[in-house]
């Protein structure tokens, strides 16, 4: 047994990311970044103590602003306060339903920025959040141009990330979890963490990343269990809810690197690149991640719209 815990063991060669809008939960554990959704923008908003955020972003933006506006600041107003806790960077997600909408992305990514380095923000601490379509991935091109750095994330298949690479793009976040998910439920079993099929697809990308020198950075994200933590060990970043993260606390055992960027280099792999219609057809073949990047745009944007109901309730 270790005499240091794996969530310290994991941090001396991976970047620890708090997947979550709590607060108290960032405090607790000192990851370097953050990064939120809407879904947990919506779970935090619901607490009690976040009401005063709600109410701030409702007296910012104006009794008749429209409700995506609310939304804006609302979301920079919880970045604003996360990054009072965690010393690197925030993630903060554009609006799902504009996730198949290059320009719509680019220009509200824009207005997010806009609204953070008005409070006095640098756009270097804010990774702007992107689903990972063709259309985002094109938008996060150009915004990358602009030095607004991006996180694509509901990203479940090799196509897109190397379409991401091939973009410049600043990081992405591969599901882990919600692959193993699809697999599960495909499949009627269960897969060790050394199989498990979210694993392998973050294995294989950052194993490309590093054997033909990309600067993406991979954050592993969507965890299930601790396992699947402990065997991407060694990956640039991974982003982790608090429960896990107190397993990780709980834990003396050792923890070994798995991910290694000196030994991806001597990897036998070819190098590939897509365009618009090998891209769409890539990622039509894999069932998975078709449903899988569907589905999260959809679960995204209905939280979105209840963000905006509970807005509009706090209105009256």
């Amino acid at each position: 047994m270790s005499t240091t815990t794996q969530l310290d063991q994991l941090k001396q060669f991976t970047v620890v990311v708090a997947d979550t809008g709590d607060f108290a939960s960032m405090r607790q554990f000192t990851p370097r970044d953050a990064t939120t959704n809407p879904s947990l923008i919506l779970k935090a908003a619901a607490m009690p103590e976040y009401a005063w955020i709600i109410d701030q972003a409702i007296k910012e933006a104006g009794a008749t602003a429209a409700l995506p506006v609310v939304i804006d600041r609302l979301l920079v107003l919880f970045g604003q306060e996360i990054l009072k806790i965690v010393p690197g960077r925030v993630s903060t997600e554009v609006d799902a339903r504009l996730s198949f909408d290059r320009d719509g992305t680019i220009a509200k990514a824009r207005e997010i920025i806009a609204l953070y380095e008005k409070a006095g923000t640098p756009r270097e601490r804010i990774l702007i959040k992107i689903a990972s379509t063709w259309e985002g991935i094109k938008a996060a091109e150009q915004l990358q141009k602009e030095k607004i750095t991006c996180n694509l994330t509901l990203l479940f298949s090799f196509a897109q990330a190397v379409a991401c690479a091939d973009g410049g793009i600043t990081l992405i976040s591969p599901f882990v979890g919600r692959i193993l998910d699809w697999h599960k439920k495909s499949t009627g079993k269960d897969f060790a963490p050394t199989e498990d099929p979210g694993v392998k697809s973050v294995t294989q990308i950052y194993t490309y990343y590093k054997r033909f020198g990309y600067k993406t950075e991979v954050m592993g994200a969507s965890f299930r269990n601790r396992g699947e933590i402990t065997e991407l060990a060694g990956c640039d970043l991974l982003t982790i809810a608090p429960t896990l993260l107190a397993e990780l606390k709980a834990s003396n055992e050792p923890l070994v690197r798995k991910l290694d960027p000196v030994a991806a280099l001597t990897a036998d792999l070819k190098k590939v690149s897509f365009d618009e219609k090998s891209f769409r057809f890539a990622l039509n073949e894999d069932a998975m991640a078709t449903e899988k990047t569907a589905e999260g745009i959809r679960l995204f944007s209905a939280d979105i719209v209840k963000l905006e109901q509970l807005i509009a309730q706090k209105r009256g």
